[in-house]
């Protein structure tokens, strides 16, 4: 019979996050904190602009307004938390503190999947459909698009979060990474977790998998009316608008398949750790430089801010 222990008992647990590599931790800790600070400051102007600028109260800002302000909220659920870790010997997180932080990065990390799905609709619309766009994206169907992202991602979360802090734990509460996550805490079950599995393999094929073919269907769509364009203007534009959305995709899609598309080893944990880092610190702090060093629109923005326009 398992000595089990739930983890309330002990009110804690200990993140082992980069604890292995204990000579890179100074290293990582300076490099994430300066890209938590990028995240901050580059969000918080996309959102700031966006808001001062009335030619900007487009359906294209208002959704680049949501993705700036889920990716604060997204890093502030997990970095300072690293930060702290990497600082110093402690290493623990509080049971409250592990439920929070799994629920809300859960839900923000699936409301950005839905939400970059809304974002190729609305280019897709901008760029085959020009003449209806207006027609296409009223400002009604954007906050409703808006709300069904946010809405889906917290529903989505509190399944697993109950789930998940519902099954007995072992006697030791070491979660393999540098954050709470649902797979990491899977592995602390002396139970079988096969419906936990199967339910977090069915959510994430809903909401990683499909989305993903629902943005490369739309970029398809709109590859196949840009080449079609007689203008080199007009490809030109169409590629700079979309071009930095599908940069964005390509960085969150793809370092979220690597994780969870590979079997459940040693090695893959360990990896998996260096590889979340691209999702959950490095492409929040460079969403705000892809989608504003080539934009003219921002760039007219921060003129006429400044009074030189």
């Amino acid at each position: 019979m398992h000595n089990n222990i739930n983890a309330t008992f002990e009110g804690y647990f200990i993140l082992l996050g980069f604890s292995r590599w204990p000579h890179l931790e100074f290293i990582l800790f300076v490099v994430i904190l300066i890209f938590y600070l990028m995240t901050l400051l580059g969000n918080l102007f996309i959102i700031v602009l966006s808001h001062l600028d009335t030619r900007l109260h487009t359906p294209m800002y208002f959704f680049l307004s949501n993705l700036s302000f889920l990716d604060l909220c997204y890093t502030t659920s997990c970095i300072p938390q690293l930060l702290v870790n990497l600082w110093g010997q402690e290493k623990t997180i509080s049971f409250a503190g592990c439920m929070i932080q799994l629920y809300f990065v859960l839900a923000l990390g699936t409301t950005e999947c839905v939400l970059l799905v809304v974002m190729a609709y609305d280019r897709y619309a901008a760029v085959c459909r020009p003449l209806h766009y207006t027609v296409l994206m009223p400002p009604r169907l954007c906050h409703l698009l808006a709300v069904t992202s946010w809405a889906s991602g917290f529903t989505n979360s509190a399944l697993h979060s109950l789930c998940t802090f519902w099954i007995p734990l072992c006697e030791h509460h070491l979660v393999n990474h540098f954050f709470c996550e649902v797979p990491a805490l899977l592995r602390l079950s002396c139970v079988r977790t096969h419906a936990n599995e199967l339910t977090l393999l069915v959510t994430s094929f809903i909401f990683v998998v499909i989305p993903l073919l629902l943005i490369l269907t739309s970029y398809g769509a709109i590859t196949w009316a840009v080449l079609r364009m007689p203008s080199k203007s007009g490809l030109q534009k169409a590629f700079g608008t979309c071009g930095a959305h599908l940069m964005v995709v390509s960085l969150f899609f793809i370092s979220a398949m690597c994780i969870y598309l590979q079997p459940p080893t040693e090695s893959s944990q360990d990896r998996s750790k260096f590889i979340a880092l691209i999702y959950t610190v490095v492409t929040p702090s460079l969403n705000p430089l892809i989608y504003t060093l080539r934009n003219k629109d921002v760039k007219r923005a921060v003129k006429r801010l400044l009074g030189q326009e």
